[in-house]
């Protein structure tokens, strides 16, 4: 008999309204994978607040699916072959998220990821904005200790969280990527340890447009510029009616 635990994310973990957040729930998966690099792919909107059946699978594999049986999110080893562009100085990290938390064009929102209703510890709090002269989106980060672990790392949900809306942040200003957009894979590995509490430096950049779909990469930097995980992200543009 195959084996199914129900899991049930957050309420305060959703991106849209009701939906959960799409790199907390590439994270969880991640965890049950166990290989260095994984790419989780997205069927169908994840619900918060109700649970949803992780079966247990081939090793190495994971899936959420949905209470009606259908698949909802996969994940599966793979590999990653992209390079970052150079990692911004903290100096302009910190300067780009002051300019997101300043200007009039940021949505004020609750978004787990770059809400900036949540509070300490409730959300990431991560406030990317354009470097100027640059096709780069930059966040100066510190993580709440309240985000990490027993050990006092952060744990899958939380990294995999900080590659998250960066990266559609970036199409959405250097290549026309339209509201409403959703991630539809993200494909990341991680390099180091990341303790909570220490300062962070989050960029992400454009890579590739095809229609609806736009790729990017992101990746999670120590202060000084050491890489602790990189990844890519395919964001699709809703379609028109």
């Amino acid at each position: 008999m195959i084996q199914t635990e129900a899991v049930t994310i957050p309420e305060h973990v959703h991106g849209y309204p009701r939906v959960a957040f799409g790199g907390y729930v590439a994270g969880m998966l991640a965890r049950r994978c166990g290989a260095e690099t994984v790419r989780v792919d997205f069927r169908r909107a994840v619900p918060v607040g109700a649970p949803v059946m992780l079966p247990a699978g081939e090793p190495g594999h994971a899936s959420l699916i949905g209470e009606d049986g259908a698949l909802l999110v996969q994940a599966a080893p793979t590999t990653l072959r992209i390079t970052p562009p150079p990692t911004p100085s903290w100096d302009a990290a910190s300067t780009a998220t002051e300019s997101a938390l300043a200007s009039p064009k940021r949505q004020v929102t609750d978004c787990f990821g770059c809400g900036v209703e949540c509070a300490p510890g409730h959300g990431l709090r991560l406030f990317s904005w354009a470097v100027p002269d640059h096709r780069i989106m930059a966040a100066a980060w510190t993580p709440d200790p309240r985000l990490a672990d027993a050990t006092g790392e952060l744990p899958p949900e939380i990294i995999w969280s900080a590659l998250d809306c960066p990266g559609g942040l970036a199409a959405m200003v250097f290549d026309g990527l339209a509201p409403g957009a959703v991630t539809a894979a993200l494909t990341a590995t991680r390099y180091r340890p990341t303790p909570a509490g220490a300062d962070y430096i989050v960029h992400a950049w454009p890579i590739h447009q095809e229609g609806r779909k736009h790729t990017v990469g992101i990746a999670l930097s120590t202060r000084n510029g050491d890489l602790c995980s990189l990844a890519e992200a395919l964001w699709v543009a809703p379609r028109q009616t």
